[in-house]
């Protein structure tokens, strides 16, 4: 790095909260001290699953994607449930998971595997600098409530009221065992859905992202390792499409639904559970961009210029290539008979393709649309190379 250049970059390497974070870790070791009570394992299971809901039901079902409605008293008490976990306030959190979906596994996501690697994906961006703050803009909707704003800005509240009650029931096993146990338990099988969740799996749609079904996942998450279903159709309070995907948090939602608790649960049409809906321009885009990054444009631009100056053809311009790779569209190799680098077809973009993706009703679409973002691409360095 250039002296002349300030070094900003390493005022962002670790943000302070991951110290306490780091803590709430080694703390669990000290159950080697305080011992492992029935009692406390039985708190420590129970807020396992009653935090988890509050994760699934609340952080993401309810306040990122408002897949159902309930009343101002519960959302409260979601929210409060929500951040006993200590991932910090639902504001904050919902502004990041909206963020992710705007930008899945794109430069500007969050937390994507495919670009800063899985250690971060799992935990490492959280204490970053750069993600500390809450774009409220993107969480208009829930900044409006007072109450969630006074957990916003107490967002550790919750989680210090739990664990003091955790230590008032069962002691120091109580607060070791119950409340930190559950805790990092809580953090990892979350965190899983940011990491593993976009490396292992099945993928039933196409999302333009790397997002995957992981029954194993979603055993441990209440349901939310349907982690593909959910980027198909993100506003389904149920992530389970099929009948035998087991999905805790809907049906939780479902027997509350009942007594009137939470109502208007959004449900996938029909043909979103078919798998016959039409993707979205962004969806198209991305998966095509994906595709053609499959045929490398740059090579087969060099190897073209190269022969193009071995068979002292430099003669030949630039607006004739731009023809011959207009040809190309149509699957006629006009190189041929120039002896040239072969340009792939159309049709061996749709066999990668299908060997690429999901079914998807849009597979034309993104062929057709990878395969001229692979042409212009030529195009352009071959403008270069020449």
């Amino acid at each position: 790095m250039s002296p002349n250049v300030p070094d900003d970059h390493h005022d962002d390497i670790m943000y302070p909260s991951a110290i306490p974070f780091v803590l709430v870790h080694l703390g669990c070791f000290a159950a080697i001290w305080t011992g492992i009570t029935w009692e406390a394992l039985a708190i420590c299971g129970t807020l396992y699953v009653v935090r988890m809901f509050g994760v699934t039901a609340g952080y993401h079902r309810y306040f990122s994607h408002r897949a159902y409605a309930t009343s101002r008293v519960f959302q409260f008490i979601l929210a409060f449930i929500a951040q006993s976990s200590a991932q910090k306030s639902v504001l904050w959190w919902a502004a990041k998971h909206r963020h992710h979906h705007l930008h899945s596994d794109t430069e500007s996501d969050v937390h994507s595997p495919r670009h800063r690697g899985f250690l971060y994906s799992h935990l490492g961006w959280i204490f970053y600098r750069e993600h500390d703050t809450t774009d409220l803009v993107k969480v208009g909707d829930l900044a409006d409530y007072p109450e969630l704003m006074w957990l916003h800005r107490l967002e550790l509240l919750p989680a210090f009221v739990l664990a003091g009650a955790c230590f008032l029931v069962a002691g120091w096993s109580g607060l070791v065992v119950g409340f930190l146990w559950s805790t990092v338990l809580v953090y990892h099988a979350t965190f899983c859905i940011n990491s593993l969740a976009h490396v292992h799996g099945r993928k039933r749609y196409v999302t333009g992202d790397d997002s995957r079904n992981n029954w194993l996942l979603a055993l441990f998450t209440l349901g939310e390792g349907w982690h593909n279903n959910h980027h198909a159709y993100q506003s389904s309070v149920r992530q389970g499409f099929r009948w035998w995907e087991i999905d805790v948090t809907f049906y939780i939602l479902t027997i509350l639904s009942w007594f009137g608790v939470v109502w208007n649960m959004k449900a996938p049409p029909q043909q979103v559970l078919r798998n016959e809906q039409p993707l979205g321009a962004r969806v198209i885009n991305r998966a095509a961009r994906e595709l053609a990054g499959r045929f490398d444009a740059h090579a087969l631009a060099h190897a073209i210029s190269s022969a193009l100056h071995r068979a002292d053809l430099a003669q030949l311009q630039l607006p004739s290539l731009h023809d011959i790779l207009n040809r190309a569209h149509d699957g006629v190799d006009a190189l041929t008979h120039l002896h040239l680098p072969k340009i792939p077809t159309r049709e061996e973009f749709l066999a990668e393709a299908r060997a690429m993706f999901a079914r998807t009703r849009s597979l034309n679409e993104i062929v057709d649309h990878a395969y001229e973002h692979f042409l212009t691409s030529v195009r352009a360095q071959l403008v270069t190379v020449r």
